[in-house]
């Protein structure tokens, strides 16, 4: 029969292998989604920021590949969509209508101002912005801190409020507090998608109507940190 000693031993090698398990994920958590987006705030030198969501980007999805629990399919999963597509448009249409009346209100010259004077680039944004934005986007706020942190995070509720105060908290790049809040009003809503459908596809197509929305109203200057005035460059050479 072992002795008590050796029990003892046991019991501390198991806890310090499920302390590893645990400090590993969250440490990475901090350093990816709370660490980064601070120290890109308080730069001082102003960063395109698309180049480092892809170099995330890129990390999130080998790390996705690299786990042998994680299902592949979930890196796109289309099926799901068409089942939730009259949720997503209902949902969607009832947010735009508000969104358009308070721009109309309180900032009527914002009013449609991006495709009214850039109407070209506003073209090459509404086209690009799905792409290069909201698929890398979602697959770091949903599918990998999803599949990620999900020890960290217990519960698909409190999973889904932890993915939409990180992705809120991405926002404070843009150094203005309505990114912050519509973000974390919107990640609460594509979180609940991905939690309820498994889709990626689903959750970046719903990603792409409301932010498509909100440079067609004219508030994209709360959302991109000289991303588009690059992009306007590019075409205007």
């Amino acid at each position: 029969m072992p002795s008590a000693g050796w029990r003892l031993s046991c019991f501390y090698a198991v806890l310090g292998k499920v302390a590893v398990i645990q400090i590993a994920p969250a440490l990475e958590l901090a350093i990816l989604f709370i660490a980064m987006p601070l120290a890109y705030r308080f730069s001082p030198w102003r960063i395109p920021p698309l180049p480092l969501l892809w170099v995330v980007t890129a990390y999130a999805w080998l790390q996705l590949l690299r786990d042998v629990h994680f299902e592949r399919a979930k890196l796109w999963n289309l099926p799901p969509l068409p089942a939730h597509f009259g949720s997503i448009l209902t949902i969607f249409a009832v947010v735009a209508a508000i969104l358009s009346l308070g721009v109309w209100l309180f900032a009527p010259n914002l009013l449609f101002g991006f495709p009214r004077q850039h109407p070209i680039l506003y073209v090459v944004v509404m086209l690009a912005y799905p792409v290069l934005s909201v698929y890398p986007q979602a697959l770091i706020y949903r599918v990998f801190f999803f599949q990620r942190y999900a020890s960290l995070f217990p519960g698909n509720w409190t999973m889904i409020l932890a993915s939409a105060t990180a992705f809120a908290f991405l926002h404070i790049v843009f150094r203005n507090s309505l990114a912050v809040a519509f973000t974390f009003a919107g990640g609460l809503l594509f979180a609940f998608r991905y939690a309820q459908t498994g889709s990626l596809a689903t959750t970046a197509f719903e990603h792409a109507l409301y932010g498509c929305w909100l440079f067609t109203l004219g508030l994209g200057q709360y959302f991109y940190h000289g991303t588009i005035a690059s992009i306007g460059a590019a075409i205007r050479r």
